[in-house]
C-alpha cells in the first residue's frame, strides 16, 4: 500500500482478541492502512508477538497487550498502556470473544457467565473505557458480532444471546454516543476458517458442509474476508454510517 493510499495514517487502534484470527487480520489490515496498533491477547502471547513483529516487518507499528477484558483493571490498564505507546486513541476493535455450544439440558450457570463476561461485559467495559480516551474530534467502535445474532442456530442459545446482545449494544450506543462523534457499528461474520474453528473440529465437519452448500458464494469465509470492512469502518470513508450491521458470510444469513 502506497504512502498516499494509507486512509488511517496518524491514528491508533486497539483490537481486542488480536493474537490469531479474525483480530490478528484486522489488526495486520489496519497497521497496513497506516494506524499504530494495539495488539490485545489474553493467553497467547507468543500469537500477539507474531502478529507485532509481521506488521513491524512491514513497515507498521505495533505492541502486543495482555488484558483479560473481563477484569475491570485489566481493561483501564490496557487503554493506559495504549495511550502510553502511542499518545492517543482512535478506533476499538472488540474482537475478544468465545463460543461454546451446549444443549438448553447442558446449559449452566458457567456456560452462560463463561461467555456473557468476556462478549458482553468485556464489550461494554472496553468501549468505556475508551471513550474516556477518545479525543474531541471523535472515534469509531468497531463490535465483532455473528450471524448467530439473528441466525436459527441449535445448541447456540447462550452464544446467540451473546452476540444479540452485541447488536443491540452497537444500536443504543450509537445513538448515545453520537453527538461525541463517536461512531459504533457492528460487524457480522459468517463461519470463518480459524484456529477455533479447526480445533473445535468444525473445519472439517458437516456441519461446514452444511454452511457451504446454503451459502451462495459456496464457501466459509477467511479472515481476509472479515478484516477489510474494519479498515473500511475505521476509517473516515465511513464517517456518516453509525449503528449499522454489516453481515459479511456470503450471502448466508
Amino acid at each position: 500500500m502506497s504512502a498516499n493510499t494509507k486512509k488511517l495514517a496518524g491514528k491508533v487502534a486497539v483490537v481486542t482478541g488480536a493474537s490469531k484470527g479474525i483480530g490478528a487480520e484486522i489488526a495486520k489490515q489496519l497497521a497496513a492502512g497506516g494506524a499504530a496498533v494495539v495488539v490485545n491477547y489474553s493467553a497467547s502471547k507468543a500469537g500477539a508477538d507474531k502478529v507485532v513483529a509481521e506488521i513491524e516487518r512491514a513497515g507498521g507499528k505495533a505492541v502486543a497487550v495482555k488484558a483479560n477484558l473481563a477484569e475491570e483493571a485489566d481493561v483501564r490498564r490496557l487503554f493506559a498502556e495504549a495511550k502510553a505507546a502511542f499518545g492517543r486513541l482512535d478506533v476499538l476493535v472488540n474482537n475478544a470473544g468465545i463460543y461454546e455450544f451446549a444443549p438448553i439440558e447442558a446449559v449452566t450457570a458457567e456456560h452462560f457467565h463463561k461467555q456473557f463476561n468476556l462478549n458482553v461485559l468485556g464489550l461494554i467495559l472496553s468501549t468505556q473505557e475508551a471513550v474516556k480516551h477518545f479525543g474531541p474530534e471523535g472515534g469509531s467502535v468497531i463490535n465483532i458480532s455473528s450471524v448467530v445474532a439473528t441466525a436459527r442456530v441449535p445448541n447456540g442459545s447462550v452464544y446467540s444471546a451473546t452476540k444479540g446482545a452485541v447488536d443491540a449494544l452497537t444500536r443504543s450506543l450509537s445513538a448515545e454516543l453520537g453527538a461525541r462523534k463517536i461512531r459504533v457499528n457492528t460487524i457480522n461474520p459468517g463461519m470463518v476458517e480459524t484456529d477455533g474453528v479447526h480445533s473445535a473440529g468444525i473445519a472439517e465437519s458437516d456441519f461446514r458442509k452444511q454452511v457451504e452448500s446454503q451459502t451462495p458464494l459456496g464457501r466459509i469465509g477467511r479472515p481476509g474476508d472479515i478484516a477489510p470492512a474494519a479498515v473500511f469502518l475505521a476509517s473516515d470513508d465511513s464517517a456518516w454510517i453509525t449503528g449499522e450491521s454489516f453481515f459479511i458470510s456470503g450471502g448466508n444469513r
